[in-house]
This record gives structure tokens, sequence and C-alpha cells, in this order.
């Protein structure tokens, strides 16, 4: 009896947006994580496509991540990015002449110019396009994620606010993907119960957890981790089997780690004399190019030199194992009679960008499943639910009620919630009491009607739209402050400074804006310069219920 393997990659990035910058380092995250990663994989899905190959993966695009592959500022910005790159490249194979780090120098040259015309040449710079290209013809599926990538576990006690999240990620996914998502993956699998009434309520079909929240669920489920269970309120969840995962996921213990792998952290960027590399990056302190000549080699300082070909083939060889062991969990979980669903997610940006090879990892295994007799067939989780009855669930029965929990060290809630962030949540509880405030406010005030796109005539017409535009932007600073990169990013003391400095920029945006509309006097000319600043999701309407009212 055939299972199924489900893979999903996650695809998310702060909201990360400088104009006020000629060269932002936060910026970067984005640049790197195209060249590295939504580049590569794309190249990869095509030219599978192209060998007649459905690779029929699973990914979620965040909103965050949407806004700023669409936008135009970052998109120039990219291509200039891409450009320095190219010529500190050019500088890097005359210095690395005659030594072992030639090859690698020639590599990457190549890499860039490649990744360039992808860029520039196929896709016309619309990576969204791209991806929506390969979901529309059946080769992967897409499914949606929240607003801001909030940490929703947070927000138990403000329905509004996870309401909001949850229909704003929803139409985010609506206007870039031309459909209306079955699928949500919870940013952190953070779960709390009862939220998934929130999802069915909003249309979504199934999501997705950590193995304990669905193995503690009440009662607990027959197949344990192994088929998908439905919840009270009739959404399924899928269990990510950590098992798998960690094969995959673990820099000790798992296939990044292997020696003969590139070594992430030795950049040219912090081996280099400062001057040789920032003339190139724009950055005025040590970053990293993703420059990177060495090999793991072992837990010591000395690294020996990357090894392009050895590396490859040890991709071929770990994708290869990855298929056998899922082969021989499928084997075992036949001899109990039922068709078993394997789910396993990583996040996206682990593939090219924190492990190289990754990528040519993963088109080993979709070739690899599909050219071998196997007891398991590699799909979506869209595709299992239309093969085993229609738009029927494939869910475990009776309901089983998940339990908290998270993929976040520990399994629940103390990375975002933790001793070096819990005191932003004061702040961040009672900017999203003030949003259903301000939201009431709206409902209440009279609409203005006009034809899209008019100037409002009237005093009264241009207060009330002044008034609308105001608590549209005061939901998108809420919005922007609730996201979870933020709490991370302070738990874990990397960029801690730069996470505090902007939830304290989007509370004092949104206090600003909230200080104005409840004293009847916006200043449109401060408003202006907020939205500017600010400009997420434009299509946001407090009125119309785009905001999740």
């Amino acid at each position: 009896m055939k299972g199924s393997l489900l893979l999903l990659l996650h695809a998310h990035l702060p909201y990360v947006r400088h104009p006020e910058y000629e060269y932002a380092l936060e910026e970067s995250w984005l640049y790197e994580a195209l060249w590295e990663t939504y580049l590569p994989l794309l190249d990869m899905l095509e030219r599978q496509v192209e060998d007649g190959i459905s690779p029929q993966l699973a990914f979620s695009l965040s909103p965050p991540l949407i806004e700023m592959l669409d936008d135009e500022l970052l998109r120039i910005r990219f291509l200039r990015h891409l450009d320095n790159l190219i010529e500190l490249a050019g500088t890097e194979k005359r210095r690395t002449r005659h030594t072992p780090f030639e090859p690698a120098a020639f590599l990457y040259a190549a890499r860039l110019k490649k990744m360039r015309r992808l860029y520039r040449d196929r896709y016309a710079g619309d990576i969204v396009a791209a991806f929506r290209k390969l979901q529309d013809e059946g080769h992967i599926e897409i499914v949606a994620t929240s607003a801001t990538h909030a940490f929703l576990p947070a927000y138990e006690h403000y329905p509004g606010a996870v309401r909001r999240q949850i229909a704003v990620g929803i139409g985010s996914y609506r206007r870039a993907f031309g459909r209306r998502p079955r699928g949500f993956w919870l940013p952190e699998c953070g779960y709390f119960r009862g939220l998934d009434a929130y999802l069915k309520e909003a249309g979504i079909d199934y999501f997705f957890l950590e193995a304990h929240g669905v193995v503690h669920g009440r009662p607990r489920p027959r197949f344990s981790i192994y088929r998908p269970v439905t919840t009270p309120s009739g959404a399924v969840a899928f269990a990510r089997d950590t098992r798998a995962a960690q094969q995959v996921w673990c820099a000790s213990r798992g296939y990044p780690g292997d020696p003969w792998y590139r070594d992430f952290y030795r950049d040219i960027g912090f081996d280099l004399p400062s001057p040789l590399v920032e003339a190139f990056t724009g950055i005025g302190i040590p970053s990293f190019t993703g420059l990177k000549y060495h090999r793991i080699t072992g837990a010591g300082a000395d690294k020996m030199p990357y090894d392009r070909c050895a590396a490859i083939g040890r991709a071929a060889e770990h994708a290869a194992h990855f298929v056998g062991e899922r082969a021989a969990d499928f084997g075992r979980l036949g001899a109990f009679s039922f068709s078993p669903v394997l789910f396993t997610a990583f996040d996206a940006e682990l593939f090219g960008h924190w492990w190289f090879e990754g990528v040519e990892w993963l088109d080993g295994v979709v070739r690899t499943a599909r050219e071998r007799a196997l007891p398991f067939r590699l799909e979506t989780p869209l595709a299992l639910f239309r093969r085993r009855g229609g738009d029927n669930a494939p869910g475990d029965s009776p309901a089983v009620e998940p339990a908290p929990s998270s993929w976040g060290e520990g399994g629940y809630n103390a990375v975002w919630i933790g001793e070096q962030n819990r005191t932003i949540y004061r702040h961040l509880h009672r900017m999203a009491e003030r949003v259903e405030r301000l939201i009431e406010r709206a409902r209440r005030a009279p609409a203005v009607r006009q034809q899209e796109g008019s100037v409002p005539r009237s005093g009264k017409e241009r207060t009330t739209a002044l008034m609308d535009r105001a608590i549209n932007q005061a939901v998108r600073e809420a919005l922007l402050a609730q996201a979870s990169d933020w709490a991370f990013l302070m738990e874990r003391d990397r960029a801690a400074a730069y996470a505090a400095g902007r939830i304290a920029v989007h509370r004092e945006r949104f206090d600003r804006i909230f200080s104005m509309i409840c004293g009847n006097g916006i200043d449109a000319s401060v408003l202006g310069r907020i939205e500017a600043a600010d400009p997420l999701f434009p299509w946001l309407e407090v009125r119309d219920g785009t905001a999740g009212s």
C-alpha cells in the first residue's frame, strides 16, 4: 500500500526596506536569499519540468517576502548588488590565480552571472510570477501564511490580532497567486488550542504542526504522526516528522555538517582586509558577501579549500540516503495495514544559503524518488486531498484536538516569549487593543462613496478619507511590529539592536497616528511620511474587510 511523502519549503524574510540609506546591511538579507536560494530553486524546478519531472513540492511565500520581491526599489538594488558582487568576483579570480582557491573564485563568478541572467532576462525581475506559473501548471503547491509572520500563540488572548494576521495573509496570497489558498503555514509552527477554528473560519482546509502538537493531542491519534488528523473545527493538521527533518536540518548530526560541504561562516567579507571588500558591498563594516572558499573540514578553525566536485558527489549520496531512509520508514509502516503520510518541512533559505549544496541535494531527492520503484509517492498536500476523496479531508477520525506547540527550541513558546524579549509584549498587546478601537471607530463612521482614484471634493469627504488612511496605516504599523523575527533576533542576540529598534519605530509611528486620530487632528504631511516609510500592503483597507475586520 503506497504511502505519501510531503515536503514543504517555507520561504520568509522580515520586511526590510530602507530607502533613506544608499546601502543598508539588513536589506542584504533579501539579496543573499535571492541569488543563493530563490533563484537556484526556481532554476532547479524548471529544469526538472523540462526533463519531464513534476516536482510536486509544497512552498509557502510569506507576505513580507512577496512585498519585497515585488518592490521596484528593492529590485533595482538587487541588480546593483549582483553587479557589485560580479565585479568583486572578477577581482577575486585574479587575486586567487594559481592558489587552491582559484576554482571556487571562478565558480562564484560564473554563478553570479547566471543568477543575473535568470533574474533579469528569464524572470524580468518577477520572482513571484515564476512561482505562480509553476503552481498554475500543477508542479508545486503554494500555501498561505500570516500577514507578517507573527508568532500567533503570543496573541492567544487577542482574537482580533489573530484573525487579522490570518486574513491579511490570505488577502496577500489571493493577490499574488490569483486563487484562494487551501493550506496555511503557521509561523514557527506556533499553535494554541482553538487556533484551528480561526483557520477554518477563514476558509483554510489544512495546516501544519510540529510532531508533538499532534502526538500530545486529545485523544491520542490512532496513527501517530503518520496520518493527518481532523481537528475539532474540521480543519486538518499535518504533523512534521522530526526524524526526517533532523537528517536535513541539524548542522551537527544532519547532512549539512558533512566535512566536504562548504563552510558558511568563512566568508571573504571577514577573511580579507575590509577596504578590499567594502568598496564592492557599500557597507562600512565587515559583512557576508557569499564568496566562501573553504569546506567545513572539522570543528577547528583550520579549514581545507572547498572542492565543488566532491561536495556535489556527497549531495548525491545524501539524497539517495534520504530517499532510502524514507523508503525504509514506509516499509515499516506498511506492516500496519494503512496508507501512511509522512510530512516534513524546512526553511527554504536552508537550501543554497545556509547549506550551499542543499539545492543539488533537493534536486537529487526529487529525481531519485521519481526514478526508483518506492513504497511512497512524492506529492503535495492538495494532491493528497484530491486523490483521497475529492475535496474531502483525508484526516483520521475521531477529531483530535492538537496540543500547544512550536518547532522552536524546547518545542513551545520560549524562543519567542523569553527572557530577552518578554518586555516587548506589553507594548504589542496594547497596540493590538488600540487597533480594535480604531477599527470600531472606522465601522461607526459613515462611509464616503466615491469612484476609485477620484479625489474627495467636500471637506467632509477629505476628512473621512484622511481618517481612513490613518487607520489603515496604524494597522500596518501594528502588523509590522508583531513580526516574529524581531522577538527571535532579540532572544538569540542576533541583530538584536536592529530588531528592538524596529519594534520601537513601529510603536512610535503607531502611537503618533493613534494620537492624531483620537485628537481629531490628522497631519497629512506626517501621515504621508509614515506611509512612505512603511508602504506594506498598499491594498489594505479597514472598511472593505481586507484588514481582517
